[in-house]
């Protein structure tokens, strides 16, 4: 399967349209995407951080106070060959990027799997500064 890069400047709500691609975000100044009501479709969306948040922040989160995330993200930080590893809560439901602590760098990934219903499967890979945190909350 080839992946087609789709690029985001802005916030927005995710779609069947942008399954299946890499979803790159090129927003310095932050946004928000939100992903649609996990139902156990299987539909896949991959987020790319292309260019490293500098204010606000990055948030994917779920569409509703019913869906959640579970998985992980591992963090590379810069003090060092350290390597960090952020879970999930059981009422995860955002995922929270600054471009520092809790990643947002350019390069980073993250992949989200709609895998049953109320439920994303979330994995990811990072780079974090300063005082490394993890981007999971329950804000939605």
């Amino acid at each position: 399967m080839s992946y087609k890069p789709k690029n985001f400047t802005a916030s927005a709500t995710l779609s069947a349209s942008d399954a299946d691609t890499i979803c790159t975000v090129n927003a310095a100044a932050g946004l928000t995407l939100t992903l649609p009501d996990a139902t156990g479709s299987g539909v896949r969306y991959e987020v790319f951080i292309g260019t490293t948040v500098t204010s606000n922040n990055v948030i994917i989160q779920v569409a509703n106070a019913s869906d959640t995330m579970a998985g992980l993200v591992m963090s590379a930080a810069d003090g060092g060959d350290t390597l960090n590893g952020w879970e999930t809560a059981s009422t995860s439901d955002t995922i929270t990027l600054n471009g520092t602590t809790k990643g947002g760098v350019k390069g980073d990934r993250y992949v989200l799997v709609d895998c049953a219903d109320n439920l994303w499967s979330v994995n990811g890979w990072s780079s974090s500064t300063g005082t490394e945190a993890s981007p999971f909350s329950a804000a939605v």
